[in-house]
């Protein structure tokens, strides 16, 4: 015995307009984007730091 399944709906896409523009994350705030820049300044300055205390 089989069953037939129910015809299948294709997925919607969500649209903007025409649907053709592309989608973009909101930029980071800026609280956000100060701590990466913070913390790329202390990683570096832990290379150097290392790299002067290794030599």
């Amino acid at each position: 015995m089989t069953t037939s399944e129910p015809p299948g709906e294709e997925p919607r896409q969500p649209r903007d307009g025409d649907g053709d523009l592309p989608r973009y994350e909101p930029p980071p705030s800026v609280g956000k984007l100060m701590i990466w820049v913070l913390l790329f300044f202390v990683a570096a300055l832990a290379v150097v730091l290392g790299g002067v205390y290794f030599t």
